[in-house]
């Protein structure tokens, strides 16, 4: 355990108990944790480098860059979305770990919280051994394999994630020099695997910037901790310009101002800043919300070696799910099915419930994901060596069937129509749920809209019940869209593929375009399924070009409109010197 050198000073920030001392626990790349991708990886937002890796770092990826850079410094890098769900379900764990200390936590985002260390420092013996004791708990849990962050339609098992976090590339900052971290301590040799440093300080900012050091600050001696830091560090990028420009470039020379003299020339803000940079506290922790434990389980002793008794249990086990939920007055978003077997093999899957699932309904989809994970042989290792055992926990069977609600909030209820008849939509779910059963999860879909140029690409077929975020957004601008001068030119039409057709002209010959959308004759003949109709009246090209920034999507394309012979017209697309059938018009 390491503190800040102690040599004698004046600190603006006695030790006196008026400002708290906090602990903060600080898992550095923590948006990497949540996101899949082999080194170098990093996770963008908003078009720039939000977090990366180890090796991203080492080829001098950083954050804030934008994504050209970051690719020309590092050709390998893999890019992800973030994931904040990700991030907040990966960091369970960990304020678990540290809520064993204290019920007292604040979870400031994901990767990083805080607790108070008055209470738990007096009964663990004081600060340091607080820390060390707080950092073995947050290693272990690091360490533990993760429950998996299942999505609608994919199958995780613990084991296979990788990290993520929103602070991953701390902007280079000079750093009191101090000896090793407290708890898991700072790292001078890159990692990719999760890991956590612990700070204590006087306040939540400073404790923040104690964590990322990786040092315990003695009682008194915040105010001298942060004296080398840049003023930028105070988040308030307008202040931090203004002092620069009067000179002021660090936090202690800006903490040397009177309080008053603040208060006069920057107001409010400058105030709050001032008070972080003398290492007082502007706000005190503030602990969450604690959730109440609704999930129900069936342990199986002796293990179950077939699956079908679970889809049983399930029922019962939806029943009292709905019970619980509704004695508390809330409601779930989504339900973690999840499964274990004897030989220590696990796996789990959310599936949508937004407070519409009945008991039926859920125990549905609980037979629906087992099928899934028999015929991806989750439990019965290499898919090709199934044989008949296909339908069966592994060789040691089922141990555990646990359903656990997800996203819990109030129940507001649902208003029924007049004379006590149930609402349309009561009827629909209803009408779903047993077409569902018979049909399958996916049997029912709906459609959505989605963006894109050509008419199959603006509507997506969604399982029933499933949320559907479009990619690309259906009214953004679409240069080259299709048909938006009038509604009557929509095609009635829309092949789910598009059909494989020749255009001729009057001599025969295939009809071309080039790069400038040139047509090489006049479209006379058009072979469809061996075919020819003789075309009337036509219309086009319109080209598109589409991900020319990305060589695996990239796409030249051009759309014609045709009537045939009879009145009847036609959507038809060239591509790479390839003429299909996209569509028809009544």
């Amino acid at each position: 355990m390491s503190t800040t050198p102690t040599t004698p000073t004046t600190s603006t920030t006695p030790g006196d108990g008026r400002t708290p001392r906090v602990l903060v626990v600080w898992c550095p790349d923590w948006p990497v944790v949540a996101v899949t991708g082999d080194d170098p990886v990093a996770v963008t937002e908003g078009g720039r480098i939000l977090a990366c890796s180890a090796g991203a770092r080492a080829a001098g990826v950083r954050q804030g860059q934008r994504l050209k850079l970051a690719q020309r410094l590092c050709p390998e890098l893999e890019l992800r979305d973030r994931d904040p769900e990700a991030e907040a379900r990966r960091f369970e764990p960990v304020v678990a770990a540290v809520e064993a200390f204290t019920p007292r936590v604040e979870v400031i985002r994901p990767g990083l919280c805080a607790i108070p260390v008055k209470g738990p420092g007096r009964y663990f013996g004081g600060e340091e051994a607080l820390a060390a004791l707080v950092g073995a708990a947050v290693t272990d849990a690091l360490e533990r394999p993760p429950v998996p962050d299942a999505v609608p339609g994919a199958v995780t098992v613990p084991g296979t994630e990788t990290a993520n976090d929103p602070d991953s590339n701390p902007d280079p900052t000079p750093q009191p020099k101090a000896g090793a971290g407290a708890g898991a301590g700072a790292e001078t040799a890159p990692r990719t695997t999760p890991h956590a440093q612990i700070g204590v300080a006087d306040g939540l900012f400073a404790a923040v910037l104690a964590a990322r050091a990786g040092v315990l600050v003695p009682a008194g001696r915040t105010a001298e901790f942060l004296a080398p830091y840049p003023v930028g560090t105070l988040g308030d990028e307008a202040l931090a310009e203004l002092l620069g420009r009067l000179g002021l470039p660090t936090v202690g020379a800006f903490a040397a101002l009177p309080p008053e003299a603040v208060a006069d020339r920057f107001g409010p803000a400058g105030t709050i800043a001032h008070r972080l940079a003398r290492g007082l506290q502007p706000r005190p922790l503030v602990p969450r919300d604690e959730e109440p434990d609704l999930a129900v389980e069936q342990r199986f002793d002796p293990p179950e070696p077939l699956a079908e008794p679970l889809v049983f249990v399930a029922r019962t086990l939806a029943e009292q799910l709905h019970q619980r939920l509704a004695g508390a007055g809330l409601t779930c978003r989504r339900v973690a099915v999840e499964v274990a077997c004897a030989d220590g093999r696990t796996a789990s899957r959310l599936w949508r419930h937004e407070g519409r699932l009945s008991a039926t309904a859920l125990a549905e989809r609980v037979r629906w994901q087992l099928q899934a994970w028999q015929g991806m042989g989750t439990f019965t290792g290499d898919r090709g060596d199934r044989g008949d055992r296909g339908d069966r926990g592994g060789q040691a069977g089922f141990t555990l069937l646990r359903l656990a609600p997800d996203g819990l909030s109030p129940d507001q209820g649902r208003q029924l129509a007049l004379w006590g008849q149930a609402v349309a939509d009561d009827r629909v779910e209803r009408a779903v749920a047993r077409v569902q059963a018979v049909l399958g999860h996916a049997g029912l879909r709906r459609i959505e809209p989605a963006g894109g140029r050509g008419p199959g690409e603006q509507q997506v077929r969604v399982p029933w019940g499933e949320p559907y975020e479009a990619a690309a957004p259906a009214d953004a601008p679409w240069p080259g869209r299709l048909a938006e001068r009038s509604a009557d030119l929509w095609p009635a039409v829309v092949l789910r593929e598009p059909a494989p057709v020749r255009v001729l002209d009057e001599e025969g010959r295939p009809v071309t375009v080039d790069g400038r959308a040139g047509v090489s004759a006049r479209p006379a003949l058009v072979v469809v399924r061996g075919r020819e109709e003789r075309v009337a009246g036509w219309t086009g090209p319109w080209p598109a070009v589409e991900y020319w920034w990305d060589q695996s999507l990239a796409r030249r394309r051009a759309r014609f409109q045709m009537v045939v012979d009879g009145g009847r017209a036609l959507l038809l697309t060239v591509e790479g010197g390839a003429w299909y059938l996209e569509a028809g018009y009544d």
